[in-house]
């Protein structure tokens, strides 16, 4: 897809309503376009890394890794001229929270915690509304993809 497509799918989810239940297994997972409160949609994905020897796997997951992350900035530069800067958020301390235990972090938010380790994140002018931005992997020699999440639900 192109940035112009992923703007159009950004603004749709913006504006239509949340699923009233969970619509797949999103938790730990990529799965389902969302649950109560969000919506998740995969915009890009790649091919995960094939077999081959370890340095040249490496390379190529740096390169993958890298593309996304220029896909990322290139949308996140338009979502920027729309909503303002956006806010970056290290997910690792979702992720240590949310394993310990100790605090119930909320979806979105948990499952994202557990494959994306920050995101760009922008709070919709007049809607409650959160986009959030990142390259998502699950683990090592799986896919990269580029996720867009739109919750009314606040950051932990």
């Amino acid at each position: 897809m192109t940035i112009a497509q992923h703007l159009a799918v950004i603004d749709r989810l913006c504006s239509e309503d949340f699923p009233a239940e969970h619509s797949g297994p999103f938790a730990g997972s990529y799965g389902g376009p969302g649950g109560p409160g969000f919506h998740v949609v995969e915009l890009e994905r790649s091919t995960g890394s094939a077999g081959g020897w370890h340095s040249e796997r490496e390379e190529a997951e740096q390169y993958e890794a890298e593309q996304y992350e220029a896909h990322r900035e290139a949308l996140a530069q338009r979502l920027t001229d729309r909503w303002g800067e956006p806010g970056w958020m290290s997910l690792d301390g979702v992720f240590l929270r949310a394993q310990q235990g100790d605090e119930r972090i909320p979806e979105p938010w948990a499952s994202l915690g557990s494959h994306m380790r920050n995101a760009q994140v922008w709070q919709v002018d007049g809607t409650g509304r959160w986009v959030v931005l990142g390259v998502s992997r699950l683990g090592e020699g799986q896919e990269f993809r580029l996720l867009a999440v739109i919750t009314e639900i606040d950051p932990p």
